[in-house]
């Protein structure tokens, strides 16, 4: 398995993140269609300015396209908000744990 992990912070991603937050079913449900979806998280940081977003799929091709959705979202329904870019960091999975 893949993740992907966008942090965004600076200019614009309290904003960002009251935003997401406001339509998290819509958000839930565009990651969701990514091909290989595994699981999605999407957190404020502790200091309330920002927050990072993770996305586990199985494999890069649909790392790939859920980087591509976000960044297309964010430039749809955010653009006005005109926030930095995130810090974006790849990697392949070791351990993936979960109650379900």
């Amino acid at each position: 398995m893949d993740v992907v992990v966008r942090t965004y912070s600076g200019k614009g991603s309290k904003e960002l993140f009251s935003l997401l937050e406001e339509r998290k079913a819509e958000i839930e449900k565009l990651l969701r269609s990514t091909k290989g979806f595994v699981s999605y998280t999407l957190a404020r940081s502790s200091e309330s300015d920002g927050g990072l977003s993770m996305t586990v799929c199985q494999d890069k091709a649909g790392i790939d396209e859920s980087v591509s959705m976000a960044r297309d979202w964010i430039a749809k329904n955010a653009a006005h908000i005109g926030v930095d870019a995130p810090k974006v960091s790849l990697g392949k999975i070791i351990i993936h744990a979960t109650n379900n």
